[in-house]
């Protein structure tokens, strides 16, 4: 049992390192500049190639909320969590921040009180959105863990549907900007998908009985995504309407992104890596991938980053040449922060380890 325990997680530690990879590889396209204006008259091969590519990065969050919540819906609640995710994410804004003024970078709005205030309070100020959303996710997940347990399988199934028919399904189907749909940026979104990966750790979806139907299902909603985008783009080109729902495939709350995403997670969960060095590997590198994040989304950072990689190589003219940079982008800045925060935890341990000897010294004092 422990060892299929080790081989099941070795499948979704490599699903999350995936997972992060697209992050990074659709801010690149999205940062970089090549993402085609789907209204315009005429795109180019390479604005088709990021199109594409658009849709398969853009399943990445999904990916990292089925996984949170396959494995919270079983889990303990826990404020040491919350506590040190909280000072991850707080060492990467701040430092980050610090590092920047230093080095005489100076954002477009100035360093101002605002700015300021996104630096110290990445939570509550939204300068990580995801880390927003998961962490306020994470204080509702034994409320919404223990009553899932309550309900019936049927029961389950009438709220799960009405929930993701009224933030998923109605927005994919109406042509309208509603005002309470938040994109799937939001941790309303976040509970919705928790709740679908509860049910799927709970009861599990039959159809997805192997792999093969997980990935069908998965470049299914690719497809979707895509063909989705470009006959709004036909209608629009012809009518003129449609304006506000020209990238609504793109959103993370639509039914094809959610599909997709729900895809590649059932053929992960369907996948054995078998124990040894490749399973060591993984799962020894990506609790260290959520630095990866924090690193290149930092607002000091995010639009500055592919920049650096066009002064290096220049901007890319062919599709060639735009593959190539996106490789270099997707493991260039994968390894930079698994490795920033391979060092960032060392430091964490060794502050912990010396506040826990001063402590006790002053325990040991106390007691004399």
């Amino acid at each position: 049992m422990a060892e299929n325990k080790k081989t099941r997680m070795a499948n979704f530690e490599l699903l999350r390192c995936i997972a992060m990879m697209k992050v990074v590889g659709i801010h690149f396209v999205g940062k970089g500049g090549f993402l085609p204006d789907f209204t315009a008259t005429s795109i180019s091969v390479q604005g088709y190639v990021a199109t594409a590519l658009e849709c398969s990065f853009i399943v990445c969050i999904n990916l990292y909320m089925l996984i949170s919540g396959y494995f919270l819906v079983e889990s303990q609640f826990s404020l040491k969590k919350v506590w040190n995710t909280w000072l991850q994410v707080m060492f990467y804004s701040v430092g980050i921040g610090v590092i920047a003024y230093l080095i005489g970078y100076v954002p477009k709005e100035g360093w101002n009180i605002y700015m300021l205030g996104r630096l110290v309070f990445p939570i509550s100020k939204n300068h990580y959105w995801f880390m927003t959303a998961y962490l306020y996710m994470y204080l509702f997940f034994p409320l919404l863990a223990a009553g899932v347990k309550r309900l019936t399988k049927k029961q389950f199934q009438t709220v799960l549907c009405a929930i993701l028919f009224a933030f998923c399904v109605v927005k994919s189907v109406v042509p309208l900007n509603f005002e309470t749909d938040g994109q799937g940026y939001n941790m309303i979104w976040y509970l919705c998908v928790f709740l679908l990966a509860a049910y799927i750790r709970l009861y599990g979806i039959p159809f997805f009985k192997n792999k093969t139907r997980g990935f069908l299902v998965y470049y299914g909603g690719l497809l979707g995504i895509f063909l989705t985008t470009m006959v709004i783009r036909f209608v629009y080109l012809k009518t003129g309407i449609l304006t506000v729902a020209s990238n609504v495939a793109f959103h993370h709350n639509h039914i094809f992104v959610l599909l997709a995403g729900l895809g590649l997670f059932y053929a992960f969960l369907k996948i054995e890596i078998k124990p040894g060095k490749i399973a060591d590997f993984i799962c020894r590198i990506s609790p260290y991938t959520l630095g990866v994040y924090l690193i290149h989304c930092h607002t000091c950072v995010e639009d500055e980053w592919p920049g650096w990689i066009f002064r290096v190589f220049g901007r890319p003219a062919s599709v060639t040449g735009f593959l190539g940079e996106l490789i270099i982008a997707i493991l260039g800045m994968f390894v930079l922060g698994v490795a920033v925060d391979f060092l960032r935890q060392k430091l964490f341990v060794l502050i912990g380890r010396g506040a826990n000897i001063i402590i006790r010294g002053r325990k040991n004092e106390a007691a004399k």
